[in-house]
C-alpha cells in the first residue's frame, strides 16, 4: 500500500494534533478527582463524535467514572480492531520538581511536558491522528475501529470497565486489540510488550493507643504502634528478599525457554538501572548477571513497601509514642498468581504470626497477563513497524507494570499487542513527564499502517 498521502497528512497536521493533546492534558484528571474525571470523559466522547464515531458513555454503580466506548465502521473489510486507552492520570507530586506546571502542557523544541501526555493521553491523540489521516485521505477507515477509554486504570480496579465487559461483551469483540502504551527502547528500537505483571495493593494499619503519648512517660510500658507494624512487616519479607507468606509462590509459573530467549535481547539496558543506585549500593541479593537480573525484574513476584508513616515526621525532635502506624504495601504478581488469593494468604499469615491487631485493607488488584509471542496478530503489529522505524519491533516477553490487560487477553481471548509513543525518558508517573514529538508522529504513522494491515489479516482458527 502507498502510504505517502497518509504520512503527509500526519506530518502536515502534527501541530494541530499536539494542540489537541495540550487541551486534553490541561484537564487535571487525577484518579481521585471525580469531577475532573467526568469532565475528561466528556472531552473524550466529544472527540470521537467529531470524527463520526458512534459513542456510548457507560456508567455503573460499582465504579466511579464512566467508560467511553466508540465505534466507526470500516468499508474495506469486516475485520475489527479494538483500541484500549485510559484518561485518568497519576498525581503530579512532588510539585516543586516540575520545571513547568504539570497541567499546563508546555512544548519545548521536540518535547511536550505535562502530566498525562505520555501516560496515557498522548497515545490516544496519536491514534486519533491516524484516524484523521485515513478519513481525510480516503474518506473512510479500512476496517472497523473500536475504542474503549476508561477512567479507573490509575489507582483503582477498572471496576466500571469490568462491569461493562460483563454486561456488554459484544462491544469488546474484535480480531485484535492495541493496548494503551507502547514505544521505543534504547537507541529508539521499537518494542513489543507481550505481558504484564499483576498487582495486589494493601494498606496495613496498627491502632495501639487512643492518642499519642509522651514517650518518656509511656515508652517503657505502653504498646508502640510503629514497632508493631515494623515487626509485622518483617514477618512478611526478610533480608533474604523472600516473601514468607505460606503459599505465596505456589502459583508462580517459571519463564519458558522462549521467554528467556526474548528476554536476552534486552540485556543492554542494564546500565540504565545501574545509574539509579546510590554509591555503595548493589542490586538485590548482590546479583550481577544481566539475564538473571532481568528475569528477577519481570518473572519474579515482588513485595514493596510503598509508604510508611508513624508519629512525628517534622524537623528536629519530638518525644512522642505514636498511637497509630500505617504502611502501604504492594505485591507485583507473575503468572499465575491471583490478587484475591494473595489477600487471603496475607491476612492468614499475620494472624498466625500473632499480628491479628494489624488491620488489612485490600485496596485493589489486577491479574497478570501473558500473550503468545508468536501469535499472528502480534506479528502483524511487529512487522508494520518496519516501514516507520526501519526495523520490526523487538519482542519483550514481560514488563513490570500492571494493568487490566488480563480481562482482554484471558477473559475475552483477544490477542493484544502494544504500539505507541513512549521512550525511556518519558518520566511516566514522575515530575516532568514528557513525550518526544517525533515519536508522536511515528506512533500515528504506525497506527495508520496497522489499520490497513487488518484488512489482510486472517485470524488463526481455534
Amino acid at each position: 500500500m502507498d502510504t505517502r498521502a497518509l504520512d503527509a497528512y500526519i506530518r502536515d497536521h502534527l501541530d494541530e494534533a499536539i494542540a489537541q493533546l495540550q487541551d486534553y492534558a490541561r484537564i487535571p484528571s487525577v484518579f481521585h478527582d471525580v469531577d475532573a474525571l467526568h469532565r475528561t470523559a466528556d472531552w473524550v466522547a466529544e472527540a470521537f463524535r467529531r470524527r463520526g464515531f458512534d459513542v456510548v458513555v457507560y456508567s455503573h454503580p460499582s465504579g466511579i467514572t464512566p467508560v467511553v466506548w466508540a465505534e466507526r465502521q470500516g468499508r474495506r473489510s469486516d475485520r475489527v480492531l479494538l483500541i484500549y486507552n485510559h484518561y485518568d492520570v497519576q498525581p503530579p507530586d512532588p510539585l516543586d520538581e516540575w520545571e513547568t506546571p504539570p497541567f499546563e502542557p508546555t512544548r519545548r523544541g521536540n518535547f511536550l511536558y505535562g502530566r498525562g501526555v505520555s501516560d496515557d493521553k498522548g497515545h490516544l491523540i496519536s491514534r486519533l491522528l491516524a484516524v484523521d489521516a485515513w478519513l481525510a485521505v480516503h474518506g473512510e477507515l479500512p476496517c472497523t475501529v473500536r475504542f474503549v477509554v476508561e477512567g479507573e486504570e490509575e489507582g483503582r480496579k477498572s471496576e466500571t470497565l469490568q462491569a461493562m465487559m460483563d454486561e456488554h461483551p459484544e462491544r469488546f469483540q474484535a480480531d485484535g486489540c492495541i493496548w494503551e502504551f507502547g514505544g521505543v527502547g534504547k537507541d529508539d528500537v521499537p518494542l513489543q510488550h507481550l505481558g504484564m505483571r499483576g498487582i495486589a495493593y494493601f494498606e496495613l494499619e496498627v491502632k495501639a493507643l487512643k492518642r499519642d503519648v509522651h514517650s518518656g512517660i509511656g515508652g517503657s510500658f505502653l504498646p508502640n504502634a510503629a514497632w508493631r507494624l515494623v515487626w509485622a512487616l518483617n514477618s512478611i519479607k526478610t533480608p533474604d528478599e523472600r516473601v514468607h507468606i505460606p503459599g505465596f509462590y505456589d502459583d508462580v509459573q517459571p519463564p519458558t525457554e522462549r521467554d528467556l530467549e526474548l528476554l536476552s535481547q534486552m540485556l543492554d539496558r542494564l546500565q540504565d538501572f545501574e545509574e539509579l543506585l546510590e554509591p555503595g549500593q548493589t542490586f538485590l541479593k548482590g546479583e550481577t548477571d544481566p539475564l538473571t537480573l532481568y528475569r528477577m525484574a519481570v518473572f519474579e513476584p515482588s513485595c514493596t513497601i510503598t509508604g510508611l508513616t508513624a508519629g512525628y515526621q517534622g524537623p528536629g525532635a519530638k518525644t512522642v509514642l505514636p498511637a497509630r502506624a500505617r504502611a502501604k504495601l504492594e505485591f507485583r504478581l507473575v503468572p499465575w498468581q491471583k490478587p484475591e488469593d494473595i489477600a487471603a494468604k496475607l491476612v492468614r499469615h499475620l494472624q498466625a504470626q500473632g499480628f491479628g491487631d494489624v488491620q488489612v485493607r485490600f485496596l485493589g488488584g489486577l491479574h497478570p497477563m501473558k500473550m503468545d509471542p508468536d501469535h499472528p496478530f502480534v506479528d502483524l503489529v511487529v512487522e508494520t513497524a518496519r516501514d516507520v522505524y526501519g526495523r520490526p519491533m523487538v519482542k519483550v516477553p514481560m514488563v513490570g507494570p500492571s494493568g487490566p490487560a488480563y480481562m482482554f487477553v484471558h477473559k475475552l481471548g483477544l490477542p493484544t499487542a502494544t504500539a505507541g509513543i513512549a521512550y525511556p525518558g518519558s518520566r511516566i508517573h514522575a515530575p516532568n513527564e514528557n513525550i518526544r514529538i517525533d515519536l508522536f508522529e511515528k506512533g500515528a504513522r504506525h497506527m495508520a499502517r496497522i489499520f490497513h494491515a487488518m484488512t489482510e489479516y486472517t485470524p488463526p482458527v481455534g
